[in-house]
């Protein structure tokens, strides 16, 4: 009997530590000595019956928005359609758990009755600001959480000003924490505020629908019209209102890197949204980015835990990787087809910074302003050059931004951040070519 609990524990401890190629946000993934016949275990194979599509959570911070990721996963898991994640599994690193706060973006997996989905929890803190630009940066549209009982408040505006630099054209509102408003007044200004505030940011603040529930309801199985049936109510307007976008299967694979881990005995893997194009086992890769570029071959493709014979566009994915280390790959690296990106250190964009009016600059600008630019999974201090003579406001120009970091056509959008402004842009001439490894 003794030796029948001590083979229960160790499978236990086996499956808490069970490797996959998916997702440790950003953290190292650790996998014990035992565990090296990884390659010899049968792997669940995804099956692509749905389309698929990646969502978020946005929103200021302690408004619910891990709350409400762990709902959906434990309303849908008893509808067959997710593994239930609470609180503790999606928040699961010693600094998150000691501060109470999401500080990386998560990554879950949940199917509704009409589509598939990735979903990434953003954190609401301001000082992880860079985080939520990486996580929103994959997202085809979002789900902006606001507490009933703040309403709008800085990170709020901050994120939806984000967002909608960054390109996600499509929000759907969810007011949490309706459980405890006593008054449906106030509900009422909530939205009435938060549709104000959508229109003022570009986004159809009449028509975007607007949910009023309680995630915590929903995970305590209490007052179901404010819990379960919200979230089940949220998911519909999801799936009905966030359209699918057009993929670029056709054109050369592009991922950008989000995440790195090891695992011994296999090999080194990669994270991230693939971007354009398709990748099958066994395709030769090319990583760029960090004034470095290498070769690898792809031996193996998963998304959260099942196996892929062949990603597509849009998939949130890892690839393992033969013959790299750890240390070779940094998140803002992208894994492409090889030849088809050339980096580029100096490039000519068109650039938009907001106005005083929109929230942004108050004083002009001029040639060698160092603001921080974020382009898929990296961000990096950049030097905008000017036109020869000229000092901008807030208005679309044509500038040279000098960076480090790979910049190509394929960056079609970019945003700016300096003190505590934004703006957007895109890349209208990559300039000359950079050396590899200058």
């Amino acid at each position: 009997m003794a030796a029948l609990v001590g083979i229960r524990a160790c499978l236990s401890a086996l499956q808490l530590t069970s490797p996959s190629l998916l997702h440790s946000s950003y953290k190292l993934c650790t996998v014990p000595l035992s565990r090296r016949n990884f390659a010899a275990e049968a792997k669940k194979v995804f099956s692509r019956s749905k389309p698929h599509l990646n969502i978020g959570t946005i929103g200021h911070v302690d408004h619910g928005k891990t709350t409400l990721t762990a709902a959906i996963t434990k309303v849908l898991a008893e509808a067959g359609g997710a593994r239930y994640k609470t609180y503790e599994d999606i928040d699961n690193a010693p600094e998150e758990k000691a501060r109470g706060i999401t500080i990386n973006a998560s990554h879950v997996e949940y199917t509704t009755a009409n589509r598939h989905y990735a979903h990434t929890d953003c954190p609401g803190h301001a000082d992880y600001v860079k985080n939520m630009i990486t996580g929103t940066s994959q997202m085809d549209g979002c789900i902006l959480v606001v507490a009933a009982t703040d309403g709008q408040m800085p990170q709020t505006r901050e994120h939806l000003l984000l967002a909608r630099q960054i390109g996600v054209e499509h929000v759907v509102v969810f007011v949490n924490k309706a459980d405890v408003v006593e008054d449906k007044e106030m509900l009422d200004l909530v939205e009435l505020e938060i549709r104000e505030l959508l229109t003022e940011y570009g986004y159809d603040g009449e028509n975007t629908p607007v949910i009023t529930g309680s995630a915590l309801c929903a995970l305590e199985n209490r007052q179901p019209e404010l819990g379960v049936n919200s979230i089940m109510k949220l998911l519909e307007v999801v799936d009905n209102y966030i359209p699918l976008p057009k993929r670029d299967l056709d054109k050369p694979f592009l991922l950008p890197v989000e995440g790195v881990c090891s695992i011994p005995g296999r090999g080194t893997v990669v994270t991230g949204t693939l971007e354009r194009g398709m990748i099958k086992k066994g395709d030769e890769c090319e990583f760029l980015g960090h004034n470095r570029c290498f070769k690898s071959i792809i031996t193996g493709i998963e998304m959260f835990h099942q196996s892929l014979e062949r990603a597509e566009a849009g998939d949130n994915m890892g690839a393992l990787v033969r013959g790299l280390k750890r240390e070779d790959v940094r998140r803002g690296m992208v894994m492409c087809k090889p030849g088809s990106i050339q980096p580029h250190q100096k490039v000519k964009a068109q650039v938009y910074l907001l106005s005083k009016e929109e929230g942004g600059r108050h004083k002009p600008f001029c040639t060698n302003f160092m603001p921080i630019m974020f382009s898929h999974t990296w961000d990096m201090a950049c030097i905008v050059e000017l036109l020869p003579g000229k000092v901008r406001f807030s208005c679309a120009n044509t500038e040279y931004i000098s960076t480090r970091n790979v910049c190509s056509k394929f960056s079609l959008s970019l945003v700016l951040i300096g003190d505590g402004d934004a703006g957007r842009g895109c890349v209208s001439d990559p300039g000359p070519q950079t050396a590899h490894g200058s």
